[in-house]
């Protein structure tokens, strides 16, 4: 994705209240420095983005991330066929981050993000429908027409 486009993105996540503006928080972690600079250049001077940090060493990118608690963490695309290894461990403490990954040799850039998946189904409602939920894990009983007993006077 061009630069250009990756901007608008951004922008475009942002949320407007009135006249304040919801930042978008960066830390930018890519290498090598001038790839790193472009990013920062890129997205300078825009005031619904604002960059909470930059790491030099990769080695440092959970620590900070830890620190200063991005939206996004745009970092070195090692591979473009493969998310990096980070993203993974990143997401077991972060789970809201997104990851934008950018690979300079093939002007490649790959958003990564988790998403969570609300699933439901309806059960028995009796005993046996809820120690079947319990055990299963997914179960899909669909509830049953109760039956109508004969009005007794």
């Amino acid at each position: 994705m061009p630069f250009d486009r990756m901007q608008s993105s951004a922008r475009s996540l942002t949320e407007y209240r009135g006249d304040s503006v919801l930042k978008v928080k960066v830390l930018v972690a890519n290498q090598p420095r001038l790839m790193r600079e472009l990013v920062l250049d890129t997205i300078a001077g825009h005031e619904d983005i604002e960059v909470v940090g930059e790491v030099v060493d990769e080695k440092l990118i959970f620590e900070k991330v830890e620190e200063v608690r991005p939206d996004y963490l745009i970092m070195t695309l090692q591979r473009s066929e493969e998310r990096p290894s980070l993203c993974d461990l990143l997401w077991e403490r972060f789970p809201r981050l997104k990851v934008l990954a950018l690979q300079a040799e093939s002007n490649d850039s790959i958003l990564y993000w988790v998403t969570f998946n609300l699933s439901a189904n309806r059960i028995e409602t009796s005993e046996k429908g809820i120690l079947d939920a319990l055990r299963s894990g997914t179960v899909s009983h669909q509830p049953q027409e109760p039956e109508l007993s004969p009005k007794v006077n």
